[in-house]
């Protein structure tokens, strides 16, 4: 793709984004065929932003989530910062399309993880954790059939990425817990109560968190000090409506809750 068609379907898709409106998929003249330009066509949805990145977040980390998608692997997606809440503030439910609330373990960065030739060892990516947090992930995408659309053109879309909320640092115990078999709540308020666990993040959220900095590194990019990284839904994500309450409970990592408006 030409950085013109680049740029179209940034635009097309930015616009269907912010005016919440959807399409059945790009038009062919400006439609990615491969991973790669899914994400040239990110970065350019980036540069709409008006404030430095807030973090990356990462679709697909599951096997129903893939099979949800009809995708083989993760996709990788930016977390701008205009559209992520504070815990406790109201989270508008506008014309969201997917209709769910995800759980997620989510990373902050001490230090950058440049792009090398060498893939990170998980080892390496955990030393250049600074806080572990509790999180929730508000997908949607721009597409009415997100589930037929493909890997490249939901990369485009920045991977179903719409709010999120990160909760308050974990305590630094968490390194010597076994994320693995550690047990997630999500409950919404007067309703439905789901359980999960760290295994269906990848196996293990800090193998997630481990893969999207490959991910990034192979497309030339740092994974960079401060940012947030969200690792994929660790339970079935609950489906929400307007003025629901949902809430996630790590247990001893702490808990993160969102409510929405209309």
């Amino acid at each position: 793709m030409t950085d013109t068609q680049l740029q179209a379907a940034a635009e097309t898709l930015w616009d269907h984004w912010t005016a919440e409106r959807r399409l059945a998929e790009l038009p062919a003249a400006i439609r990615p065929a491969t991973r790669a330009e899914g994400y040239a066509i990110q970065a350019r949805l980036e540069r709409r932003s008006a404030f430095p990145l807030y973090g990356w977040k990462i679709a697909a980390t599951s096997q129903a989530g893939q099979t949800h998608l009809a995708v083989d692997g993760p996709l990788a997606g930016r977390i701008l910062r205009e559209r992520v809440f504070e815990p406790g503030r109201e989270v508008p439910f506008g014309r969201n399309h997917m209709r769910v609330v995800e759980a997620e373990f989510a990373f902050r960065m001490e230090r950058d993880l440049p792009p090398r030739a060498v893939p990170y060892r998980v080892d390496e990516v955990l030393a250049a954790v600074a806080t572990l947090h509790p999180a929730i992930e508000i997908p949607d995408s721009r597409f009415d059939e997100f589930s037929k659309v493909g890997a490249a053109q939901l990369i485009a879309d920045d991977a179903c990425a719409h709010y999120f909320t990160l909760g308050p640092a974990a305590p630094e115990t968490w390194r010597a817990l076994n994320l693995v078999e550690h047990v997630v709540v999500g409950t919404v308020a007067g309703g439905l109560r789901r359980e999960g666990k760290g295994v269906n993040v990848l196996g293990d959220p800090r193998v997630a968190l481990t893969w999207l900095a490959n991910e990034l590194s192979g497309l030339g990019l740092t994974l960079r000090q401060g940012e947030a990284v969200t690792t994929g839904t660790c339970l079935i994500p609950l489906p929400v409506k307007a003025r629901d309450h949902v809430t996630a409970d790590f247990g001893p990592l702490g808990s993160v809750d969102v409510r929405f408006g209309n």
